[in-house]
């Protein structure tokens, strides 16, 4: 479908003629009740890690839409937020985190790596020759070698929990956990505990 002519600024917070920043981060925090974030693969064998995540830490998810007199989608009753990135890195979740902290608040950031995950099937420096060889781009000083494949799970894990406490948009206050997930028991085991500042 085709719409030249929509004016789609009219779902945009930020352009409408009363916006005020302040009040609209109140509003999201109260009807979008964030504790954690969940950081995990986009492998389709993986989709059980959020359900496994809220049962570990007594979250809701996917939780229900919150909706006004209209059916206007408001907020959610879900306490988890999932980001899926490929391997479940960290890397590519940290923007993410900041804006998920900014929003919504965070009291807990989930880091799960899983088993048979194809982040094994390859090397930092075989993926840099592919693209190299295969596609005549030089990716060698794009990401850090250590979070573009897992040949190591509990390195992995705790390269990505330091990787999320050492950003500046993750708050002191927040505890990070580092997770692997069997695919075929449907398992989570604790790797990493990194507890907040002070706690």
């Amino acid at each position: 479908m085709n719409a030249p002519d929509k004016n789609f600024d009219t779902y945009a917070f930020s352009k409408q003629p009363d916006y005020d920043e302040k009040s609209v981060r109140k509003a999201f925090a109260e009807l979008m009740p964030l504790n954690t974030i969940v950081i995990y693969c986009y492998d389709p064998r993986a989709t059980g890690i959020p359900a496994a995540v809220a049962e570990e830490f007594g979250d809701t998810y996917p939780g229900e839409v919150v909706t006004d007199a209209d059916g206007n989608g408001l907020g959610t009753t879900a306490t988890m937020l999932g980001v899926v990135v490929a391997g479940g890195r960290a890397v590519d979740a940290l923007r993410s985190i900041t804006v998920g902290q900014h929003l919504l608040g965070v009291k807990n950031i989930v880091v799960v790596h899983h088993t048979h995950c194809g982040a094994t099937s390859y090397t930092a420096d075989g993926i840099v020759d592919a693209f190299k060889h295969e596609h005549g781009a030089d990716i060698s000083d794009l990401y850090q070698h250590e979070s573009v494949c897992i040949s190591d799970y509990t390195a992995s894990l705790e390269h990505d929990t330091k990787l999320v406490r050492a950003s500046a948009g993750t708050p002191p206050h927040v505890n990070i956990y580092g997770y692997l997930y069997d695919i075929d028991t449907l398992e989570l085991t604790r790797v990493v505990e990194d507890p907040a500042a002070g706690a």
